[in-house]
């Protein structure tokens, strides 16, 4: 992987993406004068013995105790024995002592991710860092050395100090690292890597764990996998709307031309995309046959006597006709699996209107992001040779950037969009199991003559206990600042668990597509090859072998016979002339690679594997990659 360089301006969410996933990076070197610069102000400002915030005062409630010259305890029991300053002392103590995270690792993608963003962010040159220990850090990351840094600790404002802590004290030589597959001490880490442990200065304590870097990390983790789930939600509401064979004038552009939220036009544009081809969708009604049991007498031929269902319409006499006889001039008087009603329900026809919603609840979020990748989010601002400046105060800043609360409303948003996208993707499961609501598909997707099996009924179970907990941990944690440091940080952002949750919540709104789309293609099966065994009928056979899958004829001999007959030549006509039945073409290839890995469901079988390779699949875009390829 080619090295990121990073220069404090250009990062993106691509490239830190790339690092997290392993690319080394590379200090640009033109920025290393700004930086330098920096270090250098802060150490004359130091020898002017100018009162600085964390410098020569303490942090936080702590901040009003100005730093002398030497210790106070000096030879007094605990007193340190270390030669250090009191001001590189007061640096080393804040990462050691900062260092408090509980609660399993972050995975080495987010602790890279950190590293990177703390890394560029620094590299502004308003920190005071030297570029040594900007060098030492990016040596810790291209290492392959990875700090151990417990998931819960931050609460996003002063920053993530405590998380960065843990990142920091492996740069001192503390802590613990992961190292060629080894959790072991972060000294023997860096021994093993052949890197000396950093000794800090004036401020590097302060800049190194003072910022957004935790909650920034695990939110451009988080669109990551988001900006492909979103793709994926349409892709398998594409495949649950052709096995519907639903109605898409919902999703006409001059539709959304009239309501042009973005992520609303954009998800209408995706869906008739994914569905361009299809021969299911917007089919006539009459043409749509019913599911009805197999039995032994249900078909004719042993090709026939093969399929797992038989079929059937119910015929409207010509005594119910009155007032609707313009309706059965145009759609045929038969009643099969599709209601005639010209609308499908929410969860199918207001997909844009949910799905991009999302969509542009990322997009807030993205366009958040991107300006957090490249700023600078420490305490206190170093302004070194700013114009105009005559006082101390004007050229070292204190201010709030390291507050996470522009990261954790954005968070927030999504925190309440992931379920809002995973409900209706039950909903629309649960529409295509419940026998009530599947437009005439078997119930729970499975045959059943012999009433010993269950089908697909428990999948909607899971996908629902899925929902409901993702829906109890959409509850902002924005919301609720706890002061700490004594109330002198008395607003905090909680930005860090936002973070957290929204990265984790990704993956069970991926498991919920997974069993959408896995209970999708079955339903798909069913409806292609229902309305295309009602079409072979019609081509092999003639119009009473066809009338036998009526019910409510009259019989023969009755007076409306002949009419009734004559109406069944029609639809078996209309059958015999129509090309095979077929969903849209990336529908068509998602469901083929799903297929290629989970077999049909003829029969109840153990479905554990099933599940889980469904969601793998969409965890490793393999279903999407299908259906992008087949739109190429």
């Amino acid at each position: 992987m080619k090295p990121i360089t990073l220069d404090g301006r250009g990062l993106n969410r691509a490239q830190l993406a790339e690092i997290a996933h392993g690319a080394p990076v590379r200090l640009d070197p033109a920025q290393m004068p700004a930086v330098q610069r920096a270090a250098d102000f802060l150490a004359d400002q130091v020898k002017k013995q100018e009162p600085i915030y964390g410098v020569s005062t303490g942090f936080g409630s702590n901040a009003d105790k100005l730093l002398g010259a030497h210790r106070l305890r000096t030879g007094l029991p605990g007193a340190s024995e270390s030669s250090d300053s009191v001001l590189e002392e007061l640096q080393h103590n804040l990462i050691v002592t900062h260092a408090v995270c509980v609660g399993e690792p972050f995975p080495a993608d987010v602790v890279r991710a950190m590293m990177a963003i703390r890394i560029n962010t620094l590299m502004r040159g308003h920190s005071g860092i030297r570029p040594a220990v900007l060098e030492a850090m990016a040596a810790l990351l291209n290492a392959g050395i990875v700090p151990v840094v417990p998931r819960k600790g931050s609460v996003g404002a002063s920053g993530d100090l405590a998380p960065l802590s843990h990142l920091a004290i492996v740069l001192l030589g503390g802590g613990e690292a992961f190292y060629q597959g080894e959790r072991i001490p972060g000294g023997e880490a860096l021994k093993r890597a052949g890197l000396a442990p950093v000794k800090l200065s004036h401020k590097e304590g302060l800049a190194l764990n003072n910022g957004t870097a935790q909650m920034l990390a695990t939110a451009v983790l988080a669109i990551e996998k988001l900006e492909d789930l979103l793709d994926t939600a349409d892709l398998a509401a594409a495949m649950t709307l052709d096995a519907f064979a639903g109605r898409l004038r919902a999703f006409d552009p001059h539709v959304h031309a009239l309501r042009p939220h973005p992520g609303q036009v954009h998800v209408a544009a995706n869906l008739r995309r994914l569905l361009d081809g299809s021969s299911l969708s917007d089919i006539a009604y009459h043409l749509v046959p019913r599911f009805r049991q197999w039995q032994p007498e249900s078909w004719a031929t042993p090709e026939q006597q093969a399929l797992g269902f038989d079929i059937g319409w119910d015929w409207v006499p010509f005594s119910q006709r009155h007032g609707r006889e313009k309706f059965y001039q145009r759609f045929r008087p038969f009643r099969g699996g599709k209601k005639h009603q010209p609308q499908d329900s929410y969860s199918l026809r207001c997909i844009p209107q949910v799905h991009g919603a999302v969509r542009d609840a990322l997009e807030q979020a993205k366009r958040v992001i991107d300006i957090e990748l490249n700023a600078v989010t420490d305490n206190p601002l170093l302004f070194p040779g700013l114009e105009g400046a005559r006082e101390i105060e004007d050229q070292v800043v204190s201010a709030g950037h390291f507050h996470g609360m522009p990261l954790a409303l954005a968070m927030s948003y999504l925190k309440a969009a992931i379920p809002v996208l995973a409900s209706i993707s039950e909903r629309r499961l649960n529409k295509l199991v419940d026998p009530a609501t599947n437009d005439g598909l078997p119930p729970f997707l499975i045959g059943n003559e012999d009433g010993t099996e269950s089908g697909f009924m428990i999948v909607q179970y899971t996908a629902a206990a899925l929902v409901n907990d993702l829906a109890s941990r959409a509850h902002p944690a924005s919301v609720y600042s706890i002061p700490t440091s004594a109330n002198a940080e008395d607003h905090v952002s909680m930005g860090a668990n936002e973070g957290r949750h929204v990265l984790e919540m990704t993956a069970d709104l991926a498991q919920v597509l997974g069993l959408e789309l896995y209970t999708a293609a079955q339903a798909l099966d069913y409806r292609r090859d229902m309305i295309n065994a009602a079409r072979q009928l019609a081509r092999e056979a003639d119009a009473e072998a066809l009338a036998a899958k009526v019910l409510g004829a009259p019989l023969p001999g009755h007076p409306d016979r002949p009419g009734f007959l004559a109406e069944v030549e029609a639809l078996r006509g209309e059958l015999a002339a129509a090309g095979e039945f077929q969903p849209g073409r990336a529908v068509q290839a998602a469901w083929a690679a799903l297929r290629e890995a989970i077999p049909f469901m003829g029969r109840d079988r153990a479905m554990d594997g099933d599940v889980a390779t469904a969601v793998r699949l969409v965890e490793e875009g393999r279903l999407l990659s299908a259906a992008r390829a087949a739109q190429d």
